[in-house]
């Protein structure tokens, strides 16, 4: 058992116990080796296909009111308040720390890497490489030079490869300023950390919740929904969420993933907690990363919405160039 953290050293806390962070109070995310076979030799052959096509848009250089373009997986582009904010940012073709091997993209990015505004923040979720990708931070600090925003011990590998980066590290609870009018607060989610072997849960994972200029945006990042409770706490501390920014994908088989990643129905469950005016669905269709079918979620977000008698084009599984515009 390591007793030393090479990305974070710092107090124990009530998610820290000194040495790895963990999720109080909730289901248990660590799978060991045996339990990866188990997945692997039960595996269904779902369907996938090969290429989606992507219809690339050019985002306006800055928005007053609220716009988000749908990038890919959990990279979204968030305009607000004149400020542009780029999520879990994703422009490479493999969710893998490896360029020949591991996830992927069967969909590319609904905005062209040079066709980006110019970047103010980063928000930057967890580690795990179909959300922490460095040859993607390396571009943007080149081009633009933004403020990355994460969660405590993320920094450090961020520094080792981009070593110029402007980063702001904070624990759940933490508030950081972009600009004089957007509040960025970091919040918890559940799931958990790891770069490779030895390291799991030693950098701290969360979501995002945005005000600025009136609205109130959530990002999830990864998150399972366990006891609901950190989503029912956000509800009675924030008020209700103007628009939720949730994954719908890479949930099955659910013994394996319940605890680190929602289901649709969980999604909307998260959306009705919030009491969120509006959501957008997330983390689907561009990395086949698990067991459901590449429409699953998409199918199962809008049965699901239909049958507890919500409005579906208030939560779209969006795709990659797809743009939502709020009120």
């Amino acid at each position: 058992m390591p007793r030393s953290n090479p990305y974070y050293q710092g107090p124990a806390s009530d998610h820290f116990d000194g040495v790895r962070f963990f999720n109080p109070g909730e289901p248990d995310t660590d799978r060991g080796l045996l339990d990866i076979l188990r997945w692997q030799w039960s595996s269904p052959r779902s369907s996938w296909p090969d290429a989606v096509p992507v219809r690339q848009v050019r985002p306006e250089e800055r928005s007053e009111r609220l716009v988000v373009t749908m990038v890919g997986h959990a990279t979204l582009l968030i305009q607000v308040a004149g400020l542009n904010l780029l999520t879990d940012p994703v422009w490479s073709d493999r969710a893998s720390p490896l360029s020949f091997a591991g996830p992927k993209r069967i969909a590319r990015p609904g905005v062209a890497l040079h066709d980006l505004p110019p970047v103010d923040a980063i928000l930057l979720s967890h580690n795990h490489y179909d959300h922490l990708d460095l040859a993607t931070l390396r571009a943007l600090e080149a081009g633009h030079a933004p403020l990355v925003i994460t969660p405590l011990g993320n920094d450090a590998s961020i520094r080792r490869h981009v070593p110029d980066e402007r980063i702001r590290t904070g624990d759940w609870g933490d508030v950081i300023p972009v600009g004089p009018a957007c509040d960025v607060h970091i919040v918890p989610a559940n799931h958990w950390s790891s770069r490779g072997p030895g390291d799991r849960r030693m950098a701290l994972w969360g979501g995002f919740m945005i005000r600025a200029a009136g609205k109130l945006i959530y990002f999830a990042g990864d998150t399972g929904y366990g006891t609901g409770r950190i989503f029912r706490d956000m509800r009675r501390k924030f008020g209700p969420a103007d628009l939720a920014l949730l994954p719908i994908g890479a949930y099955d088989p659910r013994w394996f993933m319940a605890a680190q990643h929602v289901n649709p129905e969980e999604a909307i469950q998260i959306m009705c907690d919030l009491d969120a005016k509006a959501a957008i669905g997330m983390h689907w269709g561009v990395f086949r990363m698990t067991d459901e079918a590449w429409d699953d979620p998409a199918t199962r977000l809008a049965a699901g919405l239909t049958e507890k008698g919500i409005d579906p084009s208030r939560f779209p599984a969006m795709l990659p160039g797809d743009v939502f515009r709020a009120d």
